[in-house]
């Protein structure tokens, strides 16, 4: 019986053809899929838990009040964390020599990372140069998406090969 990896990379590289194959190595592009696999899941995810779980309502801890969109947020996030995790071990970077534990620090360590770059950009691009929230939203995004690659391919699963 096939893995869910084996499926995933057979997949992903029935669509890698030209001319996308001659520009972008394939563990670039197994990454890129990766990342619109999280981003769907993510927004699945999301969506259950906005409407469905917090029935758009918000969410009384008794000390603490939480807003629906936030508190679905809350609870995306780790299943996010953990399915991006395993996307990029077992799909984009299978070939790396580093242990699990030191890939799922590095890759929290990552994570932090994006959020704090993503944080800093917005603030930058938004009150400092004054260009408009959504184009700043947008150039912040290609800037974290390239540090998150640089980061998974050189830090996060070093020494993976194709």
């Amino acid at each position: 019986m096939m893995r869910l990896s084996d499926w995933i990379i057979r997949l992903t590289d029935l669509c890698y053809i030209r001319p996308v194959a001659s520009i972008v190595p394939r563990q670039t592009f197994r990454y890129a899929a990766c990342g619109l696999i999280s981003l769907g899941l993510d927004a699945t995810w999301y969506a259950l838990f906005y409407n469905y779980v917090f029935d758009r309502v918000n969410l009384d801890l008794g000390w603490m009040v939480i807003s629906p969109h936030i508190a679905a947020l809350f609870l995306v996030f780790p299943i996010t964390f953990f399915t991006g995790f395993w996307l990029n071990r077992h799909v984009a970077f299978r070939t790396s020599p580093i242990g699990a534990a030191t890939q799922l620090w590095r890759y929290a360590l990552s994570v932090v990372g994006s959020i704090l770059l993503t944080y800093g950009c917005m603030k930058f691009f938004v009150e400092v140069c004054g260009v408009w929230p959504t184009p700043s939203k947008v150039l912040t995004n290609v800037i974290t998406v390239l540090y998150s690659y640089l980061a998974a391919k050189y830090f996060t699963f070093r020494h993976a090969s194709e």
